[in-house]
């Protein structure tokens, strides 16, 4: 018998594919939701919004053996609140709390929560990967509440029996995918002229249908009981790599041409954007060797898949515009 699942952020990028996913693998799936707007093919529970106070017990009313908790407040490149890690940690932190004690009352197995490698830091030096046994090196708000939440979530494992597993993807992108990976994608159709054909760097991303297979391989595999796992596509790109890979994607003309990065990261420096250039120019990898050897998993679309699926969506929209 497939287990009960209460998941959260249905409605978010990731969380839409994974409830999608699960639905058709027919698990038994409640969606935990911030309002009683109904989602089709989706049976949705209103919890209001989530932090150290939300009240779960309309959820744990019937018997849920796994909780998938996916909402989060997100890093934004404009943060706009006065006390930013107050904010994150309100609903990252106080609010996963509050959810984790309510589901392991209620007999919960297992928690599977969606993290970040952002947990372990922003970049990588040359040749060297991000590996779970790194120490945490979280540096922005968003990240800190992260790490936050994973320590209290294991901690709360050893004194309930509910078994947590925690997940650390990177960037991820896909169909639907918004925000600054968009933006680069409509570059890129655009024909935009970018001064990137020299980055050499690497960079570990996820595909969002890869992602939402490795949750769905932990649910339930005692394998994957109160471990941390890092995800990528196991292929790292170069910016350059990756610009030109979207453009095959789009079937247009690539149009990188040189540019010295340290310039680039000069100017980005003086006009306050050098978290862009770290973006651009820096390298993050990861090794995923323990999901591969615990969990016996392996991605199973390429990143060409990946963007081809983002290129579609991308063109269809464009089309119909």
């Amino acid at each position: 018998m497939l287990p009960s699942i209460l998941m959260t952020g249905s409605t978010g990028f990731v969380g839409s594919h994974l409830a999608q996913r699960l639905v058709e693998k027919n698990y038994p799936l409640l969606c935990a939701t911030r309002s009683d707007k109904k989602i089709a093919g989706l049976r949705t529970q209103n919890v209001g919004d989530i932090d150290g106070n939300t009240e779960w017990s309309t959820c744990f009313n019937q018997p849920i053996d796994t909780v998938i908790h996916c909402a989060a407040r997100v890093h934004v490149m404009n943060e706009s609140a006065g006390d930013p890690l107050h904010a994150f940690r309100q609903v990252n932190v106080l609010g996963t709390i509050r959810l984790a004690e309510q589901a392991a009352q209620a007999g919960v197995r297992q928690f599977i929560y969606l993290s970040s490698v952002k947990v372990n830091g922003e970049l990588t030096s040359p040749g060297t990967a991000f590996t779970e046994e790194d120490q945490a090196q979280a540096s922005d708000p968003y990240g800190i509440s992260k790490l936050e939440a994973e320590q209290a979530l294991l901690a709360l494992s050893k004194t309930t029996g509910m078994s947590v597993t925690i997940i650390r993807p990177p960037l991820v992108y896909g169909a639907g995918v918004g925000a600054n990976f968009l933006s680069m994608l409509r570059w890129v159709q655009k024909q935009v002229p970018l001064p990137l054909a020299k980055i050499q760097n690497r960079r570990s991303l996820i595909y969002v249908e890869n992602l939402v297979d490795l949750i769905v391989t932990c649910i339930q595999n005692p394998a994957a009981y109160n471990q941390i796992f890092l995800a990528s596509d196991d292929e790292d790109v170069s910016t350059s790599q990756l610009l030109q890979q979207a453009a095959r994607a789009l079937q247009v003309p690539s149009r990188l041409f040189p540019f010295p990065s340290s310039v680039l990261v000069f100017f980005a420096h003086l006009l306050g954007k050098k978290s862009v250039t770290d973006r651009l120019c820096q390298s993050l990898q990861i090794d995923i060797s323990k999901a591969k050897k615990v969990l016996h998993w392996t991605p199973p679309f390429t990143l060409a898949q990946g963007l081809q699926a983002c290129a579609s969506v991308l063109t269809n929209t464009n089309n119909k515009n």
